[in-house]
């Protein structure tokens, strides 16, 4: 009977020793847990950060765009405008020789 007392304290210390760990590594987990969440937090601030650089940054260069294009549209337009006013003119003078 000697054996099975000592099989069983022998038992009993390794099932102590498996709850020990056990709540070891839920600990380990939980901190791991908590500093994943952190790090994921400072990363999506930086994603918040450089979006709105970025859309700053593309707002101004579409800004720069569209007044440029603007002064182009209105060079445009000039020249069309002049370009009728020369076939106008050139429509009257064949018209004012027949």
């Amino acid at each position: 009977m000697g054996s099975l007392t000592g099989d069983m304290t022998r038992l009993c210390d390794e099932i102590s020793a498996l709850r020990n760990e056990r709540g070891d590594l839920m600990k380990d987990l939980a901190k791991g847990a908590r500093d994943l969440h952190h790090i994921v937090s400072e990363m999506q601030a930086g994603f918040r950060q450089s979006h709105e650089e970025m859309a700053r940054e593309t707002k101004a260069e579409r800004v720069a765009l569209l007044s440029g294009l603007k002064g182009m549209v209105l060079g445009m337009r000039r020249e069309f405008v002049a370009d009728l006013a020369g076939a106008r003119r050139a429509w009257d003078t064949i018209s004012a020789n027949r």
